[in-house]
């Protein structure tokens, strides 16, 4: 790291120590350096094929075949996945007590590998390690789902009720989680720190938490590579790896 950046986490010690409730919201940036890719960068998933609208998986079995087909691609980078330098930061301060809840807009669900209870995570866009009946909710396991598909093109259906089964993340169009927003917005409302970590900021309705936060008296620090359109509303703004600068502030190796 450099003298800067070590400063910079120097300061961020600095306020983790101040802190009695901090939260963190994550976005693509903290996965990346555990080599799963960011789908909106150049290059991405998103820049090469149109996203499929939850109307059409819905309403096409070829919409839901082109769905499985690209979950299937990106599946062995996430599965392979290791939570890194960063993700293990984030959980001692969990550990710690001085974060009260991780709000993430990923769904490799590495906070919990890392060792972060379900509790304490909030997956504002779900998790791609499962699917789930979008009739009876029931959870089915990715790996059964992909070895039918492989052989046979066979689309997922639940076994309990004959409902469409969809990995349980959150579609273009499709409804936010209710009851995962309720539950970042509270956890942003009561903390005094708030630490936006690998997020460009742009995907509403994550980017409003951290105004929320800081309009409401919390302290507002952004770690990304690349500057937003929030940096100047910070407290401390570090444009820098995740996990060298977390990692030093936390003492985490």
């Amino acid at each position: 790291m450099t003298k800067a950046s070590l400063s910079s986490a120097g300061r961020l010690r600095e306020l983790l120590e101040d802190a009695q409730s901090a939260v963190v919201l994550t976005g693509a940036g903290i996965s990346t350096e555990s080599g799963i890719p960011d789908f909106r960068s150049p290059g991405g998933l998103w820049t090469k094929f149109k996203p499929i609208q939850f109307e059409d998986f819905l309403a096409s079995a070829d919409a839901r075949r082109e769905y499985w087909r690209r979950r299937f691609a990106t599946l062995d980078p996430m599965e392979q996945a290791q939570p890194n330098r960063g993700h293990r930061a984030v959980a001692r301060l969990v550990d710690q007590g001085k974060v009260s809840m991780v709000v993430t807009q990923n769904i490799d669900g590495l906070h919990q590998r890392s060792g972060v209870s379900d509790e304490q995570v909030v997956e504002l866009h779900g998790n791609a390690t499962y699917a789930r009946c979008l009739d009876c909710a029931r959870r089915h396991e990715i790996m059964p789902i992909r070895t039918a598909f492989l052989e046979d093109d066979d689309l997922p259906v639940c076994d309990a009720c004959g409902g469409i089964v969809k990995s349980a993340t959150i579609s273009f169009g499709q409804t936010m989680p209710k009851d995962a927003m309720a539950k970042a917005e509270e956890a942003t409302l009561s903390c005094d720190l708030f630490l936006a970590i690998g997020s460009s900021l742009v995907v509403y309705p994550a980017a409003a938490f951290p105004v929320v936060a800081k309009r409401n008296g919390a302290r507002l620090v952004i770690l990304n590579r690349d500057p937003t359109d929030l940096d100047g509303h910070a407290d401390l703004v570090l444009h820098d790896e995740i996990g060298p600068v977390l990692g030093s502030a936390t003492g985490v190796n």
